[in-house]
């Protein structure tokens, strides 16, 4: 299908390009979210009659993208979840999410603006990417942790908090070595009554 674009549309070229797409992605994505019209001869005709104002529009848009990405400068927002000791989290974290942290911290940004592959499903640092406008975009860090205290402690280390299994396992492993030994000293002591029983 040949349509015309509204706006530049990454991969596939700027306002007033007409360019062949699959009819999908033209008849659930670009035509109902405004970004472009059918190639017909009546529509041609109507883009380059406004197309002045279409330009005009895009020009604001995007100076005000561009206003609002300076304003977010290097943020990085944080969610607290639960997770489990190996840093899954019991949920996860999506682009609703993320716009809600982002808006607390001072800036609207719808969540269809926020650019992710997938949900957060552990814990750690991620950059994502705010689609602002077709030409400006900003990264910004989203920080997932149990805890404040625990999102502190992983955006200065740059690495997650998974767990201080480590520390635990030490502690447990010492315990038990301990209760092994005073086991086997009063088997000992046991056996030794036991022989000098025999004896008499």
């Amino acid at each position: 299908m040949e349509i015309v674009l509204l706006e530049r549309v990454e991969k596939l070229g700027k306002i007033g390009d007409v360019v062949k797409v699959k009819p999908g992605y033209a008849r659930n994505f670009l035509l109902p979210r405004g970004k472009a019209l059918r190639a017909n001869k009546q529509n041609l005709a109507k883009f380059e009659a406004e197309r002045s104002a279409i330009e005009a529009r895009n020009a604001d848009a995007k100076k005000s993208a561009e206003l609002l990405s300076e304003s977010i400068g290097d943020l990085n927002v944080d969610i607290v979840r639960a997770a489990s000791e190996m840093g899954q989290l019991y949920g996860s974290v999506t682009s609703r999410d993320i716009s809600e942290a982002i808006s607390k911290a001072g800036y609207e940004v719808e969540k269809r603006l926020v650019v992710m592959d997938a949900a957060i499903k552990t814990l750690g640092l991620f950059t994502i990417k705010l689609a602002l406008h077709p030409e400006v975009s900003k990264k910004i860090v989203v920080n997932v942790a149990r805890s404040l205290e625990e999102a502190k402690m992983q955006l200065d280390s740059g690495k997650a908090v998974i767990t201080n299994l480590n520390e635990e396992s030490q502690e447990e492993t010492s315990q038990l070595t301990a209760n092994i030994e005073v086991e086997n000293n009063n088997d000992e002591l046991r056996d030794d009554k036991d022989d000098t029983e025999n004896v008499q």
